[in-house]
């Protein structure tokens, strides 16, 4: 059984590592010369939207899924009419557009920020009035890890934001100081059944998830988190894993955004949790039988940003869990993640501090 991925990054790879023991083959389609899941099955390289490509990944494929939602829904239409496409296309073109994303938020009663929709320079001034500053201006579409967005503080940032970002539709909304940030992540099969791993607490720096906690211990907002995940995935008769990410403000949860797909914050979930998020997302779109999202114990995830440190500095920590994703160095790229599980809580934030110490010493640890 061959599994299609449109996108051969680290997702990618991840989730082919997670389908070989279960004697799944996988094809990617990327256009990258050498994408991070190359290393481990073949790669049709060509570009997302080639009509020639996407009916080799459809024909050999029995199922087709995703490593990135910025991938062109009428693409992934196309592939829908030879083979099962999941997630549902509705979920992702919603999670392309924040937007759309803020709107389906409103329609389920999930709380979100207020925001308002800006396509001109006087819609931007008019929802500055309504809203007030600080906020933050961010494009509709395409926007990840911390690009496409400025935030606004001044009657002089807004005249910067909007000479960056003006040219397309945008969305400003309100800057909310919030006291951590969460996030929940979902998985729902084909027949309904579906399960929801233990909240996330994310620390980023420079619009980057730097680390992952697992599980935040609050049950209260555990419950709700559950609750919108399982009424966002109901809504689209969800297949595979979706991502909520929220503010925590006052103890309430602020829903930021979705993610259709296996999510950076998930990662512990190979080591920390009994099905990791991974073979899960497989499972359900398969129409196997879903894994317990339970955690094993208590996990932390460091990401590895801009440059790799040396194996043998990271494999003396004892306990840790190194993951390559064989990608060149880059400023601000994603080129791997450790994990630490330990059964005892304190032990395992005393380690997750010392590794940050170690790896960047300038991200502040709350």
């Amino acid at each position: 059984m061959t599994v299609g991925i449109v996108g051969a990054g680290q997702l990618g790879r991840m989730m082919a590592l997670a389908g070989y023991p279960l004697g799944l083959d996988f094809l990617f389609l990327d256009p990258a010369e050498q994408p991070p899941a190359a290393q481990l099955a073949p790669v049709l390289k060509s570009a997302f939207t080639n009509d020639d490509a996407l009916g080799t990944l459809a024909g050999r494929c029995e199922v087709v899924t995703i490593d990135w939602e910025n991938i062109s829904v009428e693409a992934l239409r196309k592939l829908g009419r030879e083979t099962r496409v999941s997630p549902p296309l509705r979920a992702i073109a919603t999670a392309q557009d924040r937007v759309r994303e803020k709107r389906l938020f409103e329609k389920l009663a999930i709380t979100t920020t207020r925001w308002r929709a800006v396509s001109s320079r006087r819609q931007l001034d008019s929802a500055i009035a309504d809203i007030g500053l600080p906020g933050v201006l961010k494009t509709r579409r395409m926007g990840y890890d911390g690009k496409g967005q400025a935030v606004l503080r001044t009657a002089a940032d807004v005249d910067r934001g909007w000479t960056l970002l003006g040219q397309v539709p945008l969305l400003y909304e309100e800057l909310v100081p919030f006291d951590l940030e969460v996030s929940v992540i979902g998985v729902r099969g084909r027949s309904g059944e579906s399960q929801v791993y233990p909240l996330n607490h994310n620390v980023h720096s420079g619009g980057i998830l730097r680390l992952t906690r697992a599980p935040y211990g609050n049950a209260r907002l555990n419950r709700l988190a559950r609750q919108h995940v399982l009424a966002v995935m109901e809504h689209f008769r969800y297949v595979g894993v979706l991502t909520i990410e929220f503010f925590v403000r006052g103890g309430r949860l602020v829903a930021n955004e979705m993610a259709p797909r296996v999510h950076n914050s998930g990662h512990w979930t190979i080591e920390g949790a009994v099905t990791s998020q991974f073979e899960n997302h497989l499972r359900a779109i398969l129409g196997l039988p879903l894994g317990d999202a339970r955690a094993k114990g208590y996990s932390a995830m460091i990401n590895l940003i801009g440059a790799m440190p040396g194996r043998a500095a990271l494999l003396r920590h004892p306990g840790v869990h190194l993951h390559d994703y064989a990608k060149e160095p880059r400023p601000g790229r994603k080129l791997g993640h450790l994990t630490v599980v330990e059964d005892d809580a304190g032990r395992c934030e005393r380690q997750a501090r010392r590794l940050l110490a170690e790896l960047a010493p300038e991200i502040h640890i709350p």
